[in-house]
């Protein structure tokens, strides 16, 4: 299925003056939290939280991809979360199963590029054989990446990083003094992604929870006080339109900033001229 041709026209209108009036994020990660919660809250069980916080995921990729927003990263499943009751992890592992199954195709035919980082080796074996299948099928699309945390952690990355760096510099590939921000980067899992522009959390809690850690220190934190479930394209434009609204200084002045962009236009406009 299409999801541009699906879309209703009065969403495409919404996103049409997104794009004209906000900046948009070139990669958005989100801290999906509170499916339990808002299941117990209703009376159901911990299953049918999770179960609807999927079909959260199907629309924030979808309203992600039609606003050709770059990247996508979603904390699915943490390193701690392996120490929830062992029905709830199975569960959690035969959804994510069916999830791979069932969106593959959707998935492909829309041009998203999927991509997986944490402790892959961690997940069941079926589950790593579908996701590799997955990575590898949709690996030339060109549009929104789609990044799945799994079994994923911050610290454990940076931990992950540091080791391989030690091992090449004792290996003599890699001199201690070479070492950089960029260089250490390089040897993270996000090797491939931008750092967020913008990092979303659900439920109302103030955490990073372990997310992105080296990836996020100049990211932009946006707290709903909805649950996974229950967050849609409407809180995910809120959103956007809350980040277009900031000012992103990166340890600068305020002053150097709008200088900058005013440079910027200035060069911007004279190349346009020139032509």
């Amino acid at each position: 299925m299409n999801w541009l041709k699906e879309q209703s026209l009065e969403d495409q209108e919404i996103q049409n003056n997104l794009l004209a009036t906000c900046k948009i994020p070139k990669h958005i990660g989100i801290i999906m939290d509170g499916n339990g919660r808002w299941a117990l809250e209703r009376g159901l069980s911990r299953t049918e939280g999770h179960k609807q916080g999927i079909e959260s995921v199907r629309d924030i990729v979808k309203a992600s991809a039609q606003l050709k927003i770059g990247y996508l990263t979603l904390y699915a499943f943490s390193i701690e979360n392996w120490n929830r009751p062992l029905t709830e992890v199975g569960i959690l592992m035969k959804l994510l199963e069916h999830y791979l199954k069932s969106e593959i195709d959707e998935i492909d035919e829309n041009n998203i590029r999927l991509y997986s980082i944490g402790k892959l080796s961690s997940l069941p074996k079926k589950v790593q054989r579908l996701l590799f299948e997955a990575v590898e099928r949709t690996a030339k699309n060109t549009g929104l990446t789609l990044t799945l945390a799994l079994s994923y952690s911050g610290r454990w990355d940076i931990v992950r990083a540091v080791q391989m760096l030690v091992h090449d510099v004792r290996r003599s590939k890699l001199a201690p003094e070479d070492i950089t921000e960029e260089t250490f980067s390089s040897y993270l899992q996000t090797n491939i992604l931008p750092d967020p522009d913008l990092i979303i959390r659900t439920s109302g809690e103030m955490r990073l929870s372990n997310f992105l850690l080296w990836e996020s220190a100049y990211s932009e934190i946006y707290i709903s006080n909805k649950y996974w479930p229950e967050f849609r394209r409407t809180d995910l434009y809120e959103a956007i339109i809350d980040y277009s609204r900031r000012e992103r200084r990166f340890g600068r002045t305020s002053e150097q900033v709008v200088s900058q962009s005013k440079t910027i236009e200035f060069q911007s406009e004279k190349s346009l001229n020139t032509r």
